[in-house]
């Protein structure tokens, strides 16, 4: 009797198929000869048996481990980006390390994907980066000399200035003309690009913006952005960069009796599930950041197997969704 607890043999699996083991071995390296039929009976006996392949000893004869890294400098933020290129590789038949460097810049991201390709047990790291902004500028943002075929970064969400920018629009066609924008850490590029597309639309709305407090993808930046407005303070909409800022921004508001909408207008970004059951639930920017993850773990993929490229994604990623904590200002906001 067999033990389950046994990992199943490449011998098994062509017995099972009906073929020789040298034609096992063929298909596992997806060899592009094999017949049709012959790869769906293998692939049958795989699946039957739960057969997975020794990465060690594959490695040693192909010098392809089957696995890729996933490197992160925080463990708050990329999570759909994240699980989306995870469930991608494994699609694909391949192991995915999730590698986490908390709060790491880019230097420090560079050297873990540079060490992790060195060490020979990934084919490939899919590196997030705060600071990059596109995959063709590997070598710029990350010091993986030798290996730009193997490493992509993840970066800004394409389209996010011109999503904070329209964002602004719709609530000075609403009549808010006094503005603040809790913002994201300095260093990241998404931060930067929301920040940039705030000001462009205050400067060419001639709106007035009382600052833009930069602080962690944390509640707290929220909470000290609400803080530090005087009591009699003309603003009336708050544009934070992410969800979790803006439940601070609405924490803080709350503390001191200002009533969302009524007193003051808050968005979000990247629609955080819980925040659309607060009260009143928030309006944000929805963001297909699973897109962004299965395409850039396509293009990684595409590169190290030596495939085309998948098509390029499209300009606008963002959908901003309106909700509960958006409104007119209150009665007898000037308008000049």
């Amino acid at each position: 009797m067999t033990d389950p607890r046994r990992r199943p043999t490449i011998r098994e699996v062509a017995e099972m198929a009906g073929v020789s083991h040298q034609t096992v071995s063929r298909f596992l390296r997806d060899d592009p000869t094999l017949l049709a039929l012959t790869r769906h009976k293998v692939q049958d006996a795989v699946d039957a048996l739960g057969y997975r392949p020794n990465l060690a000893a594959r490695s040693m004869r192909t010098r392809r481990s089957g696995v890729v890294a996933v490197v992160l400098p925080t463990m708050r933020g990329p999570e759909q980006t994240v699980a989306a290129a995870v469930d991608e590789a494994r699609s694909r038949g391949l192991r995915v390390e999730v590698i986490i460097g908390v709060d790491e810049g880019a230097d420090e991201l560079s050297l873990r994907a540079r060490d992790l390709l060195d060490s020979g047990r990934v084919e490939g790291v899919l590196l997030v980066s705060p600071v990059a902004a596109s995959t063709d500028r590997v070598g710029e943002l990350v010091d993986t000399t030798g290996y730009e075929d193997r490493v992509r970064v993840v970066g800004a969400v394409p389209g996010s200035t011109e999503t904070t920018a329209a964002l602004v629009e719709k609530l000075a066609d609403w009549g808010h003309r006094h503005f603040l924008h809790a913002a994201g850490p300095a260093g990241w590029r998404s931060a930067q690009l929301r920040r940039e597309g705030y000001l462009s639309a205050i400067e060419a709305l001639k709106l007035t913006s009382h600052g833009e407090p930069q602080g962690d993808w944390d509640p707290e930046t929220g909470i000290r952005a609400v803080d530090g407005l005087p009591d009699d303070s003309p603003v009336t909409a708050i544009i934070a960069a992410s969800d979790v800022i803006a439940a601070g921004v609405m924490f803080s508001a709350a503390r001191r009796g200002w009533e969302i909408p009524q007193r003051l207008s808050v968005t979000g970004w990247d629609e955080t599930p819980l925040m659309r059951y607060s009260v009143p639930p928030l309006s944000t920017v929805v963001v297909d950041r699973e897109r962004v993850g299965r395409h850039a773990m396509q293009d990684l993929l595409a590169a190290i197997r030596g495939e085309s490229k998948p098509p390029p994604l499209p300009a606008q990623l963002n959908r901003i969704v309106l909700r509960g904590t958006t409104g007119p200002p209150p009665q007898g906001e000037p308008r000049g």
